[in-house]
């Protein structure tokens, strides 16, 4: 079994695990996802007059209260927005597949983010990895639901759960 990295993201995070086995698995369950550092789009979060000067797209009022329809190219900045996410989530997979030596990457979102990780995805160590995507949007489970998801899916090997006799 090689090494495994597993990338879980949605619109607003990501969150990033490795495939461990437990020191002693005569007392303990294994392999175990473990989880590690997360990441957060502040920009998702942001709200209103936070992110924008005016909060709503396409008006603008002239001075005899007749509004009128013009593109503020929101969508484009929004675009930037997750690009950056994007290449956020392309360096914490970098240090976690060299701090780990993962053999294997697992990545599992939505299927327009799959589409811009593979663009931010362009470092050379991507090429040496098995990788495995996944397009659906699990960020909400806890670390074992996703392991059993992804064993499920015959993409992680099952954990062998110890029980005390």
């Amino acid at each position: 079994m090689g090494k495994f990295a597993v990338a879980v993201i949605n619109g607003t995070q990501a969150r990033f695990f490795t495939l461990d086995s437990a020191a002693s698995s005569e007392y303990e369950s294994s392999p175990n996802l473990i989880e590690h550092e997360g990441l957060a789009d502040s920009t998702k979060e942001l709200h209103g007059q936070e992110l924008w000067a005016n909060t709503k797209t396409g008006r603008n009022r002239g001075t005899s209260g007749q509004a009128h329809s013009y593109d503020d190219h929101r969508q484009n900045h929004e675009l930037e927005f997750e690009k950056r996410f994007a290449n956020k989530i392309n360096g914490a997979m970098l240090n976690l597949i060299k701090t780990h030596q993962a053999k294997h990457l697992i990545l599992v979102a939505e299927p327009q983010i799959l589409g811009m990780m593979r663009e931010a995805m362009t470092d050379s160590l991507f090429k040496k990895l098995n990788i495995y995507e996944v397009a659906k949007d699990i960020c909400h489970l806890k670390s074992n639901q996703i392991h059993d998801y992804l064993a499920k899916k015959e993409l992680l090997p099952p954990c062998q759960k110890v029980y005390s006799r």
